[in-house]
């Protein structure tokens, strides 16, 4: 991988997933660009650029770019070298489920013995192979609250090329991989979550086998997308901490926003899911709006830390690293105390 550095920094990228998170709905209010224009740089999405710069999602390799998204391709970029640090963290549920056909009888954990699951083929790297990353921690998941392990079921591969009855507008936004094969009967369960696949669930008749929303514990819920990592290419940290600490403020000003205008939120996220007002609650939760702020609690780096482990351990890493110095503490400390200060000369 040829590692970017050094460049003199003219534009902010920003690129999000498509799941609720403080900084996408800044940037739906306009707070992000105004950040770049503050600052005096140029403001872009990647998800506006064009698919010459589509990849920069998963390998970071652009000077000027924050991301925040799953920890599947942050991890891995980081792990190959890519010159990133760690600035934030979200955790917030996304309703991942094992589910089956309606009509079968499979209604906890213990059931999934000796099933076939299906689980997403490798992509063309180990970034964009997150769909079988988060399948295999899901079912991880599932399979220790039954008392049982891989060993106990049959993983079937699966394409990661949803059938067309179950695209969504974007495929690369996709979190349906394998519902073609459970409805023809090739696999008889698979790992499902987000706003969009709870849509395609109910569309088809699908029943939940084990709601691993429903555990107690959230090491039970680490996967992809918890916790959530905001990430930043070294050279924009290290040229421009003004631009971080900015677009780290506005994301702290976003979630407090949210937390007291719930249906504003809930139409933009609407958008950035690509489903309807039900899939963003029942993927959601009622109250998610209030749980948008980030943080690097020791919590959530011990949760991440979970995920870096599990990775590593089936193959999604290309190496180890310590996850302890790619964390850095201090734009997020400095955008809280800019927050703090602006609240406190309003009043």
């Amino acid at each position: 991988m040829t590692v970017t550095t050094g460049s003199a920094i003219d534009t902010l990228w920003y690129t999000r997933c498509p799941v609720p998170t403080a900084s996408g709905l800044a940037n739906n209010l306009g707070w992000l660009g105004r950040t770049a224009e503050t600052a005096g740089v140029q403001f872009g999405v990647l998800q506006d650029a064009g698919p010459e710069l589509a990849v920069r999602h998963f390998d970071h390799q652009l000077p000027g770019l924050i991301r925040e998204g799953g920890n599947v391709p942050a991890l891995a970029a980081r792990a190959e070298g890519s010159p990133t640090r760690l600035i934030g963290l979200t955790w917030i549920d996304e309703a991942q489920a094992i589910v089956v056909r309606g009509e079968a009888d499979v209604r906890d954990a213990t059931g999934l013995r000796g099933l076939r699951i299906g689980i997403p083929a490798w992509a063309a790297d180990r970034a964009r192979s997150f769909p079988r990353a988060m399948a295999l921690h899901g079912l991880a998941s599932a399979l220790r609250l039954g008392g049982l392990t891989f060993a106990d079921v049959h993983l079937v591969e699966v394409p990661t090329t949803p059938a067309p009855q179950v695209r969504t507008a974007n495929p690369d936004r996709n979190t349906t991989w394998g519902v073609e094969p459970l409805l023809a009967g090739d696999v008889d369960a698979i790992y499902v979550k987000g706003a969009r696949a709870q849509e395609v669930a109910r569309e088809h008749g699908l029943a939940v086998a084990v709601d691993l929303d429903s555990t107690d514990t959230l090491r039970d819920r680490v996967n992809n997308g918890t916790p959530r990592p905001v990430t930043v290419h070294q050279d924009l940290l290290e040229q421009r901490p003004d631009i971080v600490i900015g677009l780290l403020a506005e994301s702290l000003r976003a979630a407090d926003w949210a937390a007291a205008n719930v249906e504003q939120v809930r139409a933009v996220f609407q958008t950035e899911t690509q489903s309807g007002p039900e899939g963003v609650v029942a993927a959601y939760g009622e109250n998610f709006h209030t749980g948008l702020h980030l943080s690097l609690s020791d919590e959530r780096v011990d949760l991440l830390g979970v995920q870096k482990q599990f990775l590593y351990a089936h193959g999604f890493l290309a190496h180890d690293f310590d996850l302890a110095s790619w964390v850095a503490h201090e734009p997020l400390r400095q955008a809280r105390a800019q927050l703090d200060a602006e609240t406190a000369a309003a009043q």
